[in-house]
């Protein structure tokens, strides 16, 4: 196996007790690096993790694929940090899904209303073949899709089809694969 400094030079000259990041380059899919994750992200630690997610994405790597099974907590605040990530690699043409994630975590991204723009996949199996397969754009061109809440108008964003709640409103929307937008 790699080092992290092999894979990303530097990496591991910045450390933090509370997470310990590993490195590594998935085959076969281009531009790809799983990146392991193990303790917790907080808002004391977050700058750390988006620093060092940041050192990945500037080394060149766009579709990131997070194993989270020994994630064990995802503060508000790092939940700010992996939207900025994705932010980053979209522009870039790359995506992020999150394998294994904890139900706590889970929930976490549920309440804040973030399970809409993030792939969330059950086993690392899936998470890899999701972007062997060209990741969120497999989807068409419809998704991200940006659209005025049917109830409130607020403005929302939808990385894929499915059923969301406004977190403006609490309305329940529901998604279609052809980005049509209804109430429930």
């Amino acid at each position: 196996m790699e080092s992290n400094n092999s894979i990303v030079s530097g990496f591991d000259s910045d450390k933090d007790d509370s997470l310990k990041i590993t490195l590594c380059k998935i085959p076969g899919v281009q531009n790809g690096c799983m990146i392991i994750l193990e303790g917790y992200i907080d808002t004391y630690n977050s700058s750390f993790f988006q620093k060092q997610m940041t050192k990945v994405i500037g080394a060149g790597f766009f579709n990131l694929l997070f194993d989270c099974k020994r994630l064990s907590y995802v503060s508000s605040t790092g939940l700010g940090s992996f939207t900025i990530l994705l932010k980053m690699v979209k522009v870039k043409g790359g995506d992020i899904v999150l394998s294994e994630v904890q139900e706590k975590v889970v929930e976490v991204f549920q309440i804040l209303g973030f399970s809409q723009f993030f792939n969330l996949k059950e086993t690392t199996e899936e998470a890899l073949e999701f972007l062997r397969n060209g990741g969120g754009k497999s989807m068409g061109t419809v998704f991200p899709k940006l659209f005025p809440c049917p109830s409130c108008g607020r403005s929302l964003q939808a990385a894929h089809a499915g059923r969301f709640r406004c977190t403006n409103c609490k309305a329940i929307l529901t998604i279609k694969a052809d980005g049509s937008v209804v109430l429930g």
